[in-house]
């Protein structure tokens, strides 16, 4: 039997943002109702894609740098 982990994942879970954000629950949350940080569920499990997090931090950056 084959196992495949993925050693860079594609999607994360609210926790993990938190993590990397800096950020906590009801932020995380607010940013995913506000359409500011996309995700999708998948089941009950809710998950954010990474590319979603960089991109929110580009825009971010960018907002600061004006």
């Amino acid at each position: 039997m084959l196992t495949v982990v993925a050693s860079d994942p594609q999607a994360l879970t609210v926790p993990e943002v938190m993590t990397a954000l800096r950020l906590s629950r009801s932020k995380v949350y607010d940013l995913i109702r506000s359409k500011q940080l996309p995700s999708y569920t998948s089941g009950r499990a809710r998950r954010i894609p990474v590319g979603a997090v960089r991109h929110y931090m580009q825009e971010r950056l960018e907002e600061n740098a004006a």
